[in-house]
This record gives structure tokens, sequence and C-alpha cells, in this order.
């Protein structure tokens, strides 16, 4: 049988005059914490994340989530981390949006969250109004993206968006106008494209800002082998190369080292 470990939230603050407890704490805020668990322990792979339990427990608040130990050890270092550098920019963005969630709700009510693991001698994490445990905005910077996959979806009540299904991304949703949708003549749905988009990039890591995206030019895109754009390519190329020594070249990216 899989071992089982806790993590507990605490939530000390109050509602109105009183201090809070179960019987005052209001559905959103156990709603505005369990929409973040979940991206707190599993940020990239949460179709085969195991199982986790929930129960809201008196002294103050207490927000009791059980799962897996690995978790559990791999969720307390990350904890410690994060208390000791008191920086989240180094983690997923998901996980990193999280902790902010959590940050924006401790100031907007008031409320200080101190996060713990079953764990023994692990310390606790605490969030409140005067921590500030946001990602530094001057690492993200507007950057221009290309897709390629398979539109699943598109448009949307709120706000239109194109669904587009990715080998290298995963699921992504592009948001784009509706004046765009209306003037597609065709069917877009389940066919091949490439999307031209703009969005946040970290200059650190390379990771994008998903929620971010914004359509810029949707691309007919081929993934066929076409034997005579390739050859027309290669003709264009040998143009440019022409008056390039190929040995002087290749001894200038060596930097003079001889293999």
């Amino acid at each position: 049988m899989e071992k089982i470990g806790n993590i507990e939230i605490r939530v000390l603050g109050k509602s109105g005059n009183q201090n809070l407890n179960p019987e005052n704490y209001d559905i959103k805020q156990i709603s505005a914490i369990l929409n973040n668990v979940e991206d707190l322990l599993y940020p990239t792979n949460k179709k085969n994340r195991p199982l986790v339990s929930y129960a809201i427990e008196i002294g103050s608040v207490r927000h009791m989530f059980k799962t897996s130990i690995q978790t559990i050890i791999g969720f307390s270092a990350l904890l410690q981390q994060v208390k000791s550098s008191k920086s989240i920019n180094f983690l997923d963005l998901k996980t990193a949006r999280a902790f902010e969630s959590i940050q924006y709700l401790s100031r907007q009510k008031n409320y200080e969250f101190r996060i713990k693991t079953s764990l023994q001698k692990q310390s606790e994490l605490i969030i409140n109004p005067n921590t500030h445990f946001e990602r530094t905005e001057n690492i993200w910077v507007e950057a221009e993206l290309y897709f390629y996959g398979t539109i699943k979806d598109a448009g949307g009540k709120n706000k239109a968006n194109i669904h587009i299904d990715t080998n290298e991304f995963g699921y992504l949703a592009i948001e784009t106008k509706e004046d765009f949708l209306k003037g597609r003549e065709e069917n877009l749905l389940y066919k091949e494209y490439g999307i031209r988009a703009s969005g946040l990039q970290n200059i650190e890591t390379g990771e994008l800002d998903t929620k971010s995206l914004k359509l810029l030019e949707l691309i007919d895109y081929d993934p066929k082998y076409d034997p005579d754009y390739l050859n027309t390519l290669i003709g264009k190329a040998e143009k440019n190369w022409s008056k390039i020594n190929p040995d002087e070249w290749i001894s200038k990216l060596r930097g003079g080292y001889e293999a």
C-alpha cells in the first residue's frame, strides 16, 4: 500500500469581528485554495498524478490534503527553497502563479497562511500581507512565437480563442478576435495549422506564459514532405553560399581549433 503524507495550509484572520473558523469561512475562499493546490503539487503532469484528498478542520481554518509521501517529500523541499530564497522566480510558471494567488488573497483579506507538511523538522512557509512572493516582472518579456498542430476548438462566449493541440507544448489556447473568426470562410477544426503568436517568455529559463498568448497570424501548414519545395530552398541557398569558402567558414566557427 502506498505511503501517505499530509500538507496543511492553515489560515489565520478575521471574519468580521470573529476569528476565522470553518463555520464562518466562505466557500469562495475554500475554492481559491483548492484551485491552487493542484498546481502547487503537480504543475505539469496532472493526468497521472496520485490521489489528493481534502478535509477542512478547526484551528482557525486548516486545509488538510493527503497524497503520496513522494509528493510530500518533493513539496517539502520546494517549501524550504522558497522560504530560504524568499523568491518564487525559480519555480514552474503554474506553481509560481499558485503562490502569487495565495499572496494576493492574503493581502485582499488580511489573512496569514502557514504552509507545512507532515515531515518532521519541516519548518513552515508563512505568507502574509507583508511578504512578497511574486515573480520579478522584468524576467518576462514579450516574444513572437510559432506553434504547429491541430486546431480542436475555436470561439468562446466571453473571450474568443483558438485551441491548438501541439506535440511540443500540449494543448494551447490562443486569444484571438471575433472578427477574425467571423471572416473565415473555411472550417478550421481538425486541420493542421501553424500559428504565429505573441506571448510572454522567461528570459532566464525560456518558459512560456501560456495564458498570455495572442494570435498574430494563422499559417497554412502541410507537414508532409514536399521535395519540390525543399529543392527550391536548396536552390536559393546555393546562390547565397556561392561566394563563401566552406573551409574558411568552418575554420572561423572552430575559432582556430583543429579536430
